[in-house]
């Protein structure tokens, strides 16, 4: 098996989250243990009237109270303020510096990067809904776009209306950290945050950075996100019991349960994390990408291109199906998804497949979107900290096609030294990373 020539060994040194479960690491972690849910009836806006009226969403944060200068963050999107205060958490872990960058953290910041996997901010409703208003001629039935424009320039902010590119999130934590390195947004939908951890490892692996800040940040929880996700009827329609709507891999599984947030890991070279005494969590080992090329919305019905991630993967670790101890799901609790992954899974491990606990946090966090992949990651490190693999909740009726080891119900005592993640997005992007427990030496050295 010919495997690419590396340089350095890549690690990770900080993490952090925010999301629907809690707002630090150690918070979300006991959650996800306990089985909790982070489900509930939306508020965020009226959803009353939608197929779907419930999602997971942050509650009662601001990033504002994490940080001394928030005015240079005046006007961030909800999801930029997710990765600020993310970024802010696995910054501090590392030892790196925020707000006001020093050289006593031992971080050349021309070396220090930033990827995120990102997705479009939220739409400025009030003023696109009045720019329609104002456009509209009952007498000829039809919209006047001269008056519409008008009212545009007059009522959006330009702030707001900035914050709707992906790439403002990155921005605003290279501004915290002051990292002046390769700054970069990854817009692969669900599979968006593994890919720039995956891509992040690589800078760092091949020497473009000493440092790199990836992960993802995302809200869809918004009018034009619900109505898109439920037209495509992808999302859960249980309003009756939201905590129990995502339920992956469950003959009544019937979609997921859209959330939001933000996941970020500090990746950083062995040789920087040694030279700056840093605490070592666990190495990043190896990396596949991949794309289903068949339809938008769709997995390949074989899963050739989850197989593909998953084998490019384990190739880039210079390992096979038989050294993964754990396999953290991309578990959406749609028919399709569950379906087509635990059939990728029994193509990749054969005879392993059933042996190998496979769960989703999904069942716990919801679906984060462009941030889902990193925050999973972050319990694939916990687990192995603290040799316990996560549950699936909900799983009370299983599918009988679906006969893998879903870790049903309650988290698992088991020593976990080589960890699986996987992520597969709309349009057929996949993308899988393996991590390991760090040790000073490395039984294989890609």
């Amino acid at each position: 098996m010919k495997t690419p020539t590396t340089h350095e060994r890549v690690v990770i040194t900080g993490m952090g989250i925010v999301s629907p479960l809690g707002t630090d690491v150690e918070t979300v972690w006991q959650a996800i243990l306990a089985g909790s849910s982070g489900a509930a009836p939306t508020t965020i806006f009226d959803a009353s009237t939608f197929p779907t009226t419930f999602s997971a969403e942050v509650k009662d944060y601001d990033f504002r109270r994490h940080i001394r200068q928030a005015a240079r963050h005046e006007g961030c999107s909800r999801s930029s303020g997710f990765a600020i205060g993310a970024a802010v958490q696995a910054c501090r872990q590392a030892g790196i510096d925020v707000e006001t960058p020093s050289p006593a953290d031992g971080i050349d910041r021309t070396r220090m990067g930033i990827y995120l996997g990102a997705g479009e901010g939220s739409l400025d409703s009030d003023a696109f809904f009045a720019a329609i208003i104002a456009g509209w001629n009952p007498q000829t039935n039809e919209f006047v776009w001269p008056n519409a424009n008008r009212v545009v320039f007059k009522q959006m902010q330009a702030t707001k209306e900035l914050e709707q590119e992906p790439n403002m999130a990155a921005a605003h934590v290279a501004t915290l950290t002051g990292a002046r390195g390769p700054t970069r947004s990854c817009l692969t939908a669900c599979a968006a945050s593994t890919q720039a951890v995956g891509e992040a490892m690589m800078l760092v692996r091949h020497g473009q950075a000493d440092v790199v800040i990836a992960g993802g940040a995302h809200s869809m929880i918004h009018i034009l996100g619900l109505t898109g996700f439920n037209r495509l009827t992808a999302l859960s329609r249980r309003n009756d019991s939201p905590e129990t709507a995502s339920r992956p891999f469950c003959a009544s599984r019937d979609g997921f349960v859209l959330g939001e947030g933000a996941a970020i890991v500090v990746l950083e070279s062995l040789t920087s994390a040694r030279r700056r005494g840093a605490t070592i969590l666990a190495e990043l080992i190896g990396y596949g990408s991949s794309s289903d090329a068949f339809r938008v919305t769709d997995m390949h019905h074989e899963g050739r291109g989850a197989v593909q991630a998953m084998t490019s993967a384990m190739a880039d670790a210079a390992l096979t199906y038989r050294d993964i101890d754990y396999i953290n799901t991309h578990g959406t609790s749609t028919q399709e998804n569950d379906s087509v992954e635990t059939l990728a899974i029994k193509t990749v491990f054969k005879e392993r497949a059933k042996q190998v606990p496979a769960s989703s946090v999904k069942s716990m966090l919801g679906h984060l979107i462009a941030a889902a992949g990193a925050a999973e990651l972050i319990t694939c490190v916990l687990a192995m900290r603290d040799a316990i693999v996560p549950p699936t909740i909900n799983l009370n009726d299983p599918d009988p096609e679906l006969d893998l080891d879903y870790v049903p119900n309650v988290p698992r005592k088991m020593p976990v030294r080589i960890a699986m993640n996987e992520s597969f997005g709309f349009g057929g992007q996949n993308n899988v990373v393996i991590l390991k427990q760090y040790s000073e030496a490395r039984e294989k050295q890609p």
